[in-house]
Order: structure tokens, then sequence, then C-alpha cells
């Protein structure tokens, strides 16, 4: 498969972006770019996944991400079906492997999946013949977010590599913050991150990545800030003194971008916590591509499903003239 582009190298699944080469992430926001431009069209469909059936495998919540596969799919014209964990055998006590091998008797084509346990999805991929798309594993890896984080970028500032980029707030429990360092890095940028030393993971230094105590240094250090949510879900009592002490010390605020030396970009991959990690002066403002985010979300899993599916990369032109 993919024979066109032999740098290209996605393999069966996408489970993660650790690993993944440059030219294979390139090829990938390559092949985004048209599907943007087709879901400006009156009719918003391209038959390439039609007679396709993909199930959407969610065990834990979410609505960003479900609906963003959803309508990736619908509008390559597949077959789609949603399974939540509390509407399915899991909770009369089947474990993940005996679901997905009913779905398989069923002759399914793609797994989308999203687990609370970190290495569900690659736990699934190897014991499946389908493809499977990691949609967020515990505390892993969210490739696809991550993807249109790059993409967001790359459409603002025009490129990706030689830029810096600091993730800001609860690293320690995000698996959208790796799956950015692992993508972000392969295709050149300088990484950092922002945080509470207790929201920061120990040894993150080993991965390259730079870290700040102050958020104010991040700005001044960014050409891009990604801001992410607390994840009070996953945390215990003690991480943060407050909300609205995390405000204070980390917030990103009107007036601390305005000391920036330069039009810092401002990514959140959402859901947006207003007055906590990011005010709405921000999130709303010039600076902010959040919106473009759940825009460009749409086309980079239509452009991950149509190359699981075996289309060929060969750059927005080529992929292009192939889906016309």
């Amino acid at each position: 498969m993919n024979q066109a582009r032999p740098e290209f190298e996605l393999g069966k699944d996408l489970v993660g972006l650790e690993g993944l080469s440059g030219a294979t992430i390139t090829g990938i926001l390559d092949t985004a770019e048209p599907f943007k431009e087709i879901s400006e069209r009156a009719i918003k469909k391209v038959p390439v996944l039609r007679g396709k059936t993909i199930v959407n495998l969610f065990f834990e919540p979410s609505t960003r991400t479900r609906i963003s596969f959803e309508f990736a799919e619908k509008r390559l014209g597949a077959d789609t079906v949603n399974i939540s964990s509390s509407g399915s055998s899991v909770v009369k006590g089947e474990t993940l492997v005996d679901t997905a091998r009913n779905l398989e008797a069923m002759r399914i084509d793609m797994v989308v999946i999203r687990h609370s346990s970190s290495g569900a999805a690659s736990f699934l991929a190897d014991r499946i013949p389908s493809n499977v798309i990691n949609a967020g594993d515990g505390q892993h890896e969210h490739p696809t977010q991550a993807l249109l984080d790059m993409l967001t970028i790359r459409d603002r500032l025009g490129r990706i590599e030689g830029l810096k980029v600091c993730i800001v707030g609860d690293i320690v429990h995000s698996r959208v913050a790796r799956s950015n360092i692992f993508g972000l890095q392969a295709l050149g940028a300088e990484v950092a991150v922002c945080g509470p030393r207790s929201l920061i993971p120990r040894g993150i230094e080993e991965l390259g990545v730079e870290s700040f105590n102050h958020i104010e240094d991040a700005i001044e250090w960014a050409d891009a800030l990604n801001i992410l949510r607390l994840q009070l879900e996953r945390m215990s009592t003690g991480f943060i003194p407050s909300l609205r002490e995390y405000n204070r010390v980390f917030g990103v605020t009107r007036a601390r971008l305005a000391r920036a030396p330069r039009d810092t970009v401002i990514l959140h991959p959402g859901p947006i916590n207003r007055g906590v990690e990011i005010d709405s002066a921000v999130a709303d403002g010039p600076q902010s591509v959040i919106l473009p985010q759940v825009t460009n979300g749409v086309a980079v899993r239509m452009a991950v499903l149509y190359l699981l599916a075996g289309g060929v990369p060969g750059g927005a032109e080529a992929a292009k003239q192939e889906i016309s």
C-alpha cells in the first residue's frame, strides 16, 4: 500500500504519533488540505469509503472527538455504528477483545476507539485485522488531536519547522500533550511545557522538552501556545490549591498576551474552562484559532480514514485529483 510515496509509512493503524516520521505526518497534513475544501461544498460528500463499515467504540465520554469522527466518516460515504460503554456488553463484563471479535464477525473495516486505559488502542490493533484509530487512550496519546493542532498552526504561521510551541497546563494527565510533543518534534519544532510542578511529568526534559515555571516566560518564548484544560476528573486532591489560584498564576489573559513580543497563536483542544486556564477575551480574540481547530479536526480525520483505507498520499494537489 502507498507505493507512490515510499517514505510515507502509516501502516495498518494509527495508535500514536510516537515513532512516526516527519514525512508521514506531513503526508497526513497534506492529504487533509483538500478535505477542508470538500467541507465547504454545498454537498459535503465524496464517496471514497462507500461500502466500508466503521465502528466508533467509545468507552469514555466524548462529544467533540466522537462527532468529528462521525462527520468525517459520513462525508467519506462510510456506514457508521456508534457504541458507548454504557450501551454495550462491556457493562455486563465482556472484555475489550471479546467486543472487538464480535464486531469483526459482523465484517467491519475500521474501529475508532477511545478508552480510559493507556495502551488500549494498541492492544486492540494487535488482535484484530481491521484498521484501528486511537481517539484517545488513557494518558497515552490522542494522535488525531495533535494532527489537527499541527495543521492549524501550519495554516496560521505557514510552517512547523523552526517554530516554538509551548503546551500549557495539565501536562501530567494529558494524552494531547504527548502526541503534540512527538508530532511537533518530528516536524522540526521546538517544544516546551508550562504549568505547576505538580502537573509536569518528572523527567519530561528527557524528551527534549524545555519546561517553564512561569506563564510570562512561556508567552515571551513561544510562537504558539496550546492551552490544556485542568482534567479535574483525573486528579486526586493536592495538584493545585484552587481554580482561582491557578488562573492567577498560570491563566492566559489578555494583559499577559499584550506584553508578548509577537502575536502568539492561541490553541485549545477543548472543552474550555473559561476564567481558569484561559480568559474569554483570549479564547474569542484575534490570536485564537480554536474554531479553526474544530474545522480542521474533520479534515484531518477524513485524511486518516482515507489513507488507512488505502488512499495514496502525494500532497494536496494529487489528493484533490483523486477525490474530485
